[in-house]
């Protein structure tokens, strides 16, 4: 048997290399800021590591960069041979800045003592410094990473193991600040967690459609005509009939979705009409064309 050559590594440009060092550092200097300024001082605290991490310096005195770098540097290793070598640089390197850069934001005066000022200011600024930091290939929690770990090795999925161990850390929360935090700091949790979303995804998020129609090339040319959308047909086979379809598929955005469902329902009332979030596109034609 002749075995076919492993696709090789492609090495990342300078450019991108520069870009992805660039927002990882601002990431992990906003989380920085969400803790120290915002969630610290005012007892209210996030999941995963870094609850744990507040936690254990409130418990022992110890500077909390100390814990966020040695609680973490356990999933360097792990992620190094789960995820690869790229991502394992990346965590390395957000970790190390937000450890740094907590420990120098330590002293610093907190921005308000209004505990739902902090909870939800404290949380968008948190989602942000996350968000960026997932989006260019790095984590500043190893949560993630341990729930990748057991899914292999349990019946839950990595959304439920997170959950889990998240809900187990701020209900300790209850325990060593008072319950009135640990009902702040779920919704310091519940804001970055949302916030998180937006960075990723962007606040121009991208929709795709799905119409199945005999009518589709009038609903094709009307897309285009009135929406400026290029359009692509695929061919399909329905299951049930065994008849051949044409499905219509287009990227729109999300301001754009009543408008095309109206088209839909102007042209056939009766088609198969399916939308899903994106969260990226590239390549393409994407890009809106005029409509006159």
């Amino acid at each position: 048997m002749i075995q076919k050559p492993k696709p090789k590594h492609q090495a990342l440009s300078t450019r991108n290399i520069i870009k992805r060092t660039f927002f990882i550092f601002v990431g992990a200097v906003f989380m920085a800021v969400g803790l120290e300024a915002f969630l610290v001082p005012n007892q209210v605290i996030d999941g995963g590591i870094v609850g744990i991490s507040i936690i254990l310096a409130h418990l022992t005195g110890v500077k909390l960069g100390v814990y966020l770098f040695v609680c973490n540097l356990p999933f360097f290793f792990i992620g190094y041979k789960q995820i690869g070598k790229t991502f394992a640089i990346s965590t390395l390197f957000a970790v190390s800045v937000l450890s740094l850069s907590t420990l120098l934001f330590h002293s610093l005066p907190a921005f308000t003592t209004d505990t739902l000022l902090a909870a939800v200011f404290g949380g968008i600024i948190l989602g942000i410094g996350v968000g960026l930091v997932i989006r260019y290939g790095g984590s500043l929690d190893g949560t993630e990473i341990l729930a990748i770990l057991f899914n292999k090795r349990t019946p839950f999925s990595v959304g439920e193991t997170i959950m889990f161990f998240n809900l187990f850390i701020l209900g300790s929360a209850g325990f060593v600040f008072g319950w009135d935090r640990a009902m702040y700091s779920l919704m310091a949790y519940f804001i970055a967690f949302k916030t998180i979303d937006v960075v990723i995804q962007g606040l121009d998020e991208s929709k795709s459609a799905w119409i199945i129609s005999d009518e589709f090339e009038q609903i094709g040319e009307t897309i285009l005509a009135r929406l400026g959308r290029g359009v692509t047909y695929l061919n399909g086979e329905g299951g049930y009939t065994g008849d051949d379809k044409k499905v219509i598929f287009c990227v729109i955005t999300r301001l754009e979705e009543a408008k095309l469902k109206a088209i839909v329902e102007e042209i056939d009332s009766g088609a198969f009409f399916a939308v899903a979030s994106i969260s990226e596109v590239k390549g393409g034609r994407f890009k809106k064309r005029d409509i006159h």
